[in-house]
């Protein structure tokens, strides 16, 4: 049908019409609508790209044209219109158009009895992250949602981008499927969502190469490296290739993309259709711990591949580009991810499996150690990763988890008690295989929550409501040590530290001793002590090295005296050094276990090596 605001059609339903079902003078009228796009960076070094859209069989008397407003895979309204200047619009001989902004992210343009019509605009992009858009002289990084608009009732109108390099560069790496004709740097998406899952490097950067699951995969570095490449590009195919056997389906049509930023600092990953951007300290690959944070980071963000991409919860996708996609599973999306980033590491032989336990410890006591865990539970701080994950402030720690943390640790005992329920027979990797299959393959969607919970059931041949309404959806403590104990394995726990501890951080900045941080329920919570308070005296001296150490620790029992200056006011505060509660988890395997033991350890995390 026609909308006023553009042409809804789509040439799967006009094809059979133009075939015959109309008359002959229909047919005639009828014209699909095309969309290309040509992005230029003409002077890179003022951190401007220009776009210009060619929108062709749009007959309506206007068409509204948008900029999300956030980027798949990273939960937060960015806003990426702010970056936007000098809007307008042309017929095709040239003629100005009509433009009106008629919300945030939304232009209309008026082109009565123009179907074919020009759009073109800049977009301002100084924000190197996976998450934003980069150009500078030395080379250029875009994600589709920043840089590209839309018309915003044709979200699924295939589209053409013909990229025009600086002068000088000659690499463009990218997902995109190369457009029909050959033309250098030109590419094809079959719809918005592709485009915009569809990141760019654009310069002068090296491409690597390797085959992994019959599949080939590019490495696209950015920026000088360390790296030993027949090393990098073997554990690479390692860790593909063991992540593709936990669902045992091949999801890609063309090479897969790592679009690799070697920077000074290292800042995480964003996981794309076919490709992935990971942002890597250059240094990294120098060491055996950055090595292997580095191949934890590669077998994150390729796994969801399958994880989000693919088997995803019924709100993240087709996305709505103009405000916050809610959903309760990214504990699932995010922390079931990380988890697997481990496991696979684990299973390749990338990491040992004393370091895979060491890891567990430590990711048990990061959970417990943390306040919010009592507060917020898994289900919640997904639902709100929109407003709080990446919005920490002073107090985060003391209301929130992190998704991804409690997310791996559920995911966690869900394997070993799967593995559990039935002998030893099936795990975590089944429940992944079911949802790929049921929603991805069959019925094309993502996921509820109770399709989650059923689908572990189904594998599992029992129910864990009790288990999801307590410890996900609420925030009843995991019970680490039954799960564990399935696979011969024992969960012990000693006091982190045996000084008395206040509750509180302190930082020297610009020579003023502040305070950074107030633990919930700790000494300096009851007591009044405030984030940002200025210490001026403790214990009735000026800070100094050997004062300030008497504030990180000491005697349980030990009064501390702080005078400190708050809105301009000194005022006194008194403390006393209390027992830490935090405790440090080790996971170690028992001395003798069972065969029913050793069989859960074998299904979870491999054969022993």
């Amino acid at each position: 049908m026609l909308k006023n605001s553009s042409l809804l059609l789509c040439a799967a339903a006009v094809a059979p019409l133009l075939a015959g079902g109309w008359p002959a003078a229909a047919r005639s009228a009828a014209v699909l609508p095309t969309l290309r796009y040509t992005l230029a960076m003409p002077a890179p070094q003022t951190h401007y790209f220009e776009v210009r859209m060619d929108l062709g069989g749009f007959p309506a008397d206007y068409t509204d044209v948008k900029m999300p407003v956030w980027a798949p895979g990273s939960y937060l309204v960015r806003e990426f219109a702010k970056n936007v200047e000098g809007f307008q619009a042309r017929t095709a001989g040239g003629q100005a158009l009509a433009v009106e902004k008629i919300s945030k992210n939304t232009w209309r343009v008026r082109h009565a009895k123009q179907a074919n019509f020009q759009v073109s605009y800049k977009v301002y992009a100084f924000e190197l992250s996976v998450r934003t858009s980069f150009l500078d002289a030395d080379h250029g990084y875009l994600n589709g949602s920043s840089i590209f608009m839309y018309p915003a009732e044709n979200k699924a109108l295939g589209s053409t981008v013909a990229v025009q390099p600086a002068a000088g560069w000659a690499q463009v790496s990218t997902a995109l499927r190369p457009a029909a004709g050959g033309a250098k740097f030109t590419y094809r998406a079959a719809s918005y969502d592709e485009l915009a899952d569809s990141p760019m490097e654009i310069g002068n950067h090296k491409v690597l190469e390797f085959t992994a699951n019959g599949t080939p995969h590019q490495v696209a570095m950015y920026g000088p490296y360390t790296a030993d490449e027949p090393k990098l590009l073997a554990d690479l195919k390692k860790v593909c290739e063991e992540a593709h056997r936990v669902v045992a389906q091949n999801p890609l049509d063309r090479p897969y993309v790592f679009i690799v930023h070697n920077l000074e600092r290292g800042g995480g990953g964003l996981e794309h259709l076919y490709s992935t951007t990971l942002e890597v300290g250059r240094t990294a690959y120098g060491t055996e711990a950055g090595y292997k944070s580095f191949m934890g980071l590669a077998a994150h963000e390729y796994f969801h591949l399958w994880n989000v991409k693919r088997i995803r919860p019924v709100a993240l996708g087709p996305f709505n580009y103009d405000q916050e996609n809610y959903t309760n599973m990214l504990w699932v999306s995010e922390g079931m991810t990380e988890y697997y980033s481990k496991l696979i590491n684990e299973r390749n032989g990338i990491t040992s499996r004393e370091e895979y336990l060491g890891k567990l410890g430590n990711a048990i006591t990061e959970v417990e150690n943390t306040p919010g865990n009592r507060v917020q539970s898994a289900a919640m701080a997904s639902y709100d990763a929109w407003i709080r994950f990446y919005r920490p402030n002073e107090n985060s720690s003391n209301s929130q988890i992190s998704y991804y943390s409690k997310g791996d640790l559920i995911g966690t005992l869900l394997d070993l008690n799967i593995a559990e329920a039935t002998k030893g027979e099936k795990n975590l990797d089944d429940v992944f295989r079911l949802l790929y299959a049921t929603y991805y393959q069959k019925a094309k969607r993502g996921f509820t929550d109770q399709e989650f919970q059923n689908a572990v059931a189904q594998v599992a041949g029992r129910r864990y409501d009790d288990f999801f309404k307590n410890s996900v959806y609420g925030t009843k403590t995991l019970d680490y040590a039954t799960a564990l104990g399935y696979a011969g394995l024992a969960l012990s726990s000693a006091p982190l530290s045996a000084a008395g501890t206040l509750g509180a951080t302190f930082s020297n900045r610009t020579g003023k001793l502040l305070v950074t941080g107030v633990v919930r329920e700790g000494a300096a919570w009851t007591a009044g002590l405030n984030v940002n308070d200025e210490v001026l005296q403790i214990n009735g001296a000026a800070p100094g090295e050997e004062t300030v150490k008497s504030l990180l620790g000491g005697p349980v029992g030990t009064p501390v005296r702080l005078q400190v200056r708050r809105d301009g006011l000194n005022r006194d505060v008194n403390l006393t050094m209390v027992p830490s509660l935090d405790l440090k988890y080790q996971v170690l395997p028992v001395a003798s276990p069972t065969a029913q033991q050793q069989k859960v350890l074998a299904k979870w995390l491999g054969p022993a090596r």
